[in-house]
């Protein structure tokens, strides 16, 4: 799936070819994703200029003058900006014509989503997919001070808490390892033994973590492309994120792996006591 740093390099993406164009027409070839696209989609954006592309987690939000196109791109999903239009392939769902410049959606597994939201429903923040959003971790709202807040009482374990989003967001499961690496704190750790100090470390070690991993394209595991269908390689400078049983790159202790909740979590045993 991808994480914050993939979609933050797809939002600079569509920032610098898409704004100031205006929407032509739209095509709609399956509506059928996480949530049905609007069948009025065509209707909304047809003749509106996109102002500027934002993000709040994982969410895409592109303004149309006050209206904001929110996107997902779940699982599997991807958008490419093309110069001209080819014939759709599979699982090419949704195209929009910005004039000279296509922007289409591919999702093989359609967990992904385009929605719209209108103005006069309300502040975008209080959407129901934004409104139980952690903080972001680029904003002055995101320290140590507030993570060693947020973990006080909480019997879950670091990692767990990292991915929740609910106190912090896009610190999905690559970029939680590779943080906790960082900072020198075993994914098992229950949040609530995480002491003053150590949430100081791993509040700079998320921040240091997904900055490099914007800076290198993010992490192309499986599908993901950025909008220029270029692939990330974050993923070959992991410390431990998919190195079970090879050398930490620090110490030269085996990296060690065990699964949670289908998700592979990896760690040093010496670098991470």
């Amino acid at each position: 799936m991808p994480e914050l740093p993939e979609v933050e390099v797809v939002r600079r993406g569509l920032q610098a070819g898409l704004t100031r164009r205006t929407v032509r027409r739209v095509e709609v070839r399956d509506h059928r994703l996480r949530w049905p696209v609007p069948a009025t989609l065509g209707s909304e954006l047809a003749g509106r200029r996109l102002e500027s592309v934002g993000r709040r987690g994982k969410y895409l939000l592109m303004d149309f003058g006050g209206d904001t196109l929110i996107v997902h791109l779940g699982m599997s999903g991807n958008l490419r900006i093309l110069d001209s239009a080819p014939l759709p392939a599979r699982h090419d769902h949704v195209d929009i014509d910005f004039g000279g410049r296509l922007l289409r959606y591919h999702d093989p597994r359609r967990f992904g989503a385009m929605l719209w939201h209108r103005a006069a429903d309300g502040p975008l923040e209080a959407h129901s997919l934004l409104a139980g959003l952690g903080v972001e971790p680029f904003s002055d709202d995101f320290d140590g001070a507030m993570l060693y807040r947020a973990t006080r009482g909480r019997a879950l374990s670091i990692k767990q808490l990292l991915l929740s989003g609910t106190v912090v967001v896009g610190v999905g499961n690559i970029y939680a390892s590779e943080s906790l690496f960082r900072a020198g704190i075993r994914p098992s750790t229950p949040a609530r033994r995480v002491g003053r100090e150590r949430c100081e470390r791993l509040a700079r070690a998320i921040r240091e973590t997904l900055s490099d991993a914007i800076g290198r394209g993010g992490s192309s595991l499986k599908d993901f492309v950025g909008s220029d269908g270029q692939g990330g390689y974050f993923q070959l400078e992991c410390f431990v994120y998919g190195r079970a049983g090879l050398p930490c790159r620090v110490c030269g202790t085996p990296v060690a792996m065990r699964r949670d909740q289908a998700r592979a979590t990896f760690w040093c045993p010496r670098c991470q006591s």
